[in-house]
């Protein structure tokens, strides 16, 4: 059994659905989704703003890489297209797989092209840490420490100061 925390973003058509639709997709593995949070664009600010969001999910057979397979395909069922010269750029949905978990608890530590684990720049993203904070408050990112210590330390304490809690949009499944 593995445990996995997905980081889910949208800024592009109804953002709101497109977070939706990746939890449904996720299915009965999901186990908790937390707020949602609207945030500013990160790395590249000439778009419109997103929704964030994390889900922690389960499933007695998944691998790694099933956990990436699954965010890849909720993508394209939301029309992701990737622009390479816009790395950080608009889309429909992006699913980020941030950790994962063996059924013992103990972190999978992956250095992957395809997938690396943790996720490497999750500590360094509030629109990741803030919404992984709603649904495991005592949380801890392998290799870097509690998701509150994170959050807390500058730079990120100021990109946190961004994001607005959106109480009003809901995640329930669209299933």
């Amino acid at each position: 059994m593995t445990r996995a925390l997905l980081s889910l973003g949208s800024n592009l058509g109804d953002r709101l659905d497109h977070l939706r639709s990746a939890v449904s997709a996720l299915g009965e593995s999901v186990l908790l989704v937390s707020g949602v949070y609207e945030t500013p664009p990160w790395g590249d600010t000439d778009q419109p703003a997103y929704l964030n969001a994390a889900v922690l999910a389960e499933d007695p057979a998944a691998t790694p890489d099933d956990w990436l397979e699954r965010a890849r395909a909720a993508e394209r069922a939301a029309g992701r297209e990737r622009d390479p010269a816009r790395r950080f750029g608009p889309r429909t949905l992006d699913v980020d797989v941030i950790a994962v978990w063996t059924d013992d608890g103990e972190p999978v530590l992956r250095d992957d092209p395809e997938l690396t684990l943790p996720h490497p720049r999750a500590h360094l993203r509030a629109f990741v840490l803030r919404p992984w904070i709603d649904i495991q408050p005592y949380g801890s990112l392998p290799g870097h420490g509690w998701l509150t210590d994170l959050l807390n330390a500058e730079p990120i304490a100021a990109d946190a100061l961004e994001l607005r809690p959106r109480p009003d949009l809901g995640l329930e499944s669209t299933a």
